[in-house]
């Protein structure tokens, strides 16, 4: 259950302007992408974020589109390592994840393995903002678990907005479905 604290923060994320929500996520990414020979300051975060909104093209586009794509896989990598998807890790409870004895040991899994669903499901988010539509899949796996949390709100409104479905349909999340399928 998510505190009150929590409650606030994932309904700023869910009306927020999307520009600004894409920055934050891409302000989070500096240091993966430097990692990658990608380094953007902050208000190039805003400028990128700005360009996707508003589906322009930006030449810096392709070459965070490739690192986003290689680091969602080296996350994937990571999780498969333990036998597991991303939709199966965001259930999956540390005491079904071998490797570990101490509590050195599970505390480094454990990070491990929430920095891993981290980076798929921002990585994804911005991904199907620059229209990367099979990155969706990471997405719904997040929305479909039902958890209100701020993972969850930003996948929500990346889906909204790339698929042109309308937050307010009862049923938006098997139109996003149906968007993603076709």
């Amino acid at each position: 259950m998510l505190s009150d604290r929590e409650t606030r923060r994932a309904a700023a994320y869910e009306s927020a302007p999307l520009e600004e929500l894409l920055s934050v996520v891409l302000r989070q990414w500096k240091r993966p992408l430097a990692a990658h020979n990608i380094h953007i300051t902050d208000s190039e975060s805003s400028e990128i974020a700005s360009a996707l909104v508003q589906r322009r093209e930006d030449a810096r586009l392709p070459a965070l589109n490739t690192a986003l794509k290689a680091l969602i896989a080296e996350s994937d990598a990571v999780l498969a390592g333990w036998k597991l998807s991303f939709a199966q890790s965001l259930d999956a409870e540390m005491n079904a994840i071998s490797g570990w004895e101490s509590t050195a040991e599970f505390l480094e899994i454990a990070e491990q393995k929430a920095n891993a669903e981290l980076r798929i499901s921002t990585g994804a988010a911005l991904l199907v903002a620059m229209g990367e539509k099979g990155y969706a899949s990471y997405l719904i796996a997040l929305v479909e678990r039902g958890v209100t949390d701020l993972d969850s709100a930003i996948a929500k409104r990346v889906l909204l907005f790339a698929s042109g479905v309308s937050a307010s349909a009862p049923d938006w999340l098997e139109h996003v479905k149906q968007w993603y399928t076709e």
